[in-house]
């Protein structure tokens, strides 16, 4: 809900100057991740919806905010074409890319190019809504904070046994030594 309301309120309208038969479209662009970790996916959403009453024309999308110094692509890809989009559509693309170093990443908006018509000759440029700056944890740092740690439990479980198990041991001899054993019939 969160996101569809921040899709509404962040969307920037792409329109024709004046013509009322035209393509108009609303473009996102969102971070799916809840962190973002140096050497693990992160996920980007780009979504489209043509709000206009024609379709629209060799949409274009491409983003160049992820620098290939600081990211690497893994899936999808950050320019891609769609031939047309119809009256009322959506399109959605997803790219997965992983930081690789850690510190603060500026998310820019992606840019999309259109023509509103097919009679029109001058491509409509708009823009994505951009996420903004975001902080990409380090990996170490990550993994302390969100591990099972199950080396440390370990490591606790022995280090406590001797204070548990040596009185154990001796209350478990001196009862043994003046229990009375019955005998059986």
């Amino acid at each position: 809900m969160k996101s569809l309301f921040l899709l509404v309120v962040a969307f920037v309208a792409v329109r024709s100057d004046n013509d009322d038969n035209a393509a108009r479209l609303l473009a996102s662009k969102s971070i799916l991740n809840q962190f973002i970790v140096e050497g693990k996916e992160l996920t980007v959403e780009y979504s489209i919806y043509n709000v206009g009453s024609s379709q629209a024309y060799n949409v274009e999308l491409s983003d160049s905010s992820f620098p290939e110094e600081d990211f690497q692509r893994v899936s999808g890809s950050l320019n891609v074409k769609w031939d047309r989009l119809a009256v009322g559509a959506n399109v959605s693309h997803a790219v997965i890319l992983k930081p690789l170093r850690p510190g603060y990443a500026n998310f820019t908006a992606a840019q999309v190019k259109y023509f509103p018509t097919e009679e029109s000759q001058a491509m409509q440029v708009g823009y994505t809504t951009a996420p903004g700056e975001a902080g990409i944890v380090g990996l170490k740092d990550y993994e302390r904070r969100f591990s099972p740690h199950i080396v440390d439990w370990a490591t606790f479980a022995i280090m406590t046994l001797p204070s548990i198990g040596f009185p154990f041991l001796l209350w478990y001899r001196s009862k043994s030594k003046y229990d009375v054993k019955h005998k059986k019939n």
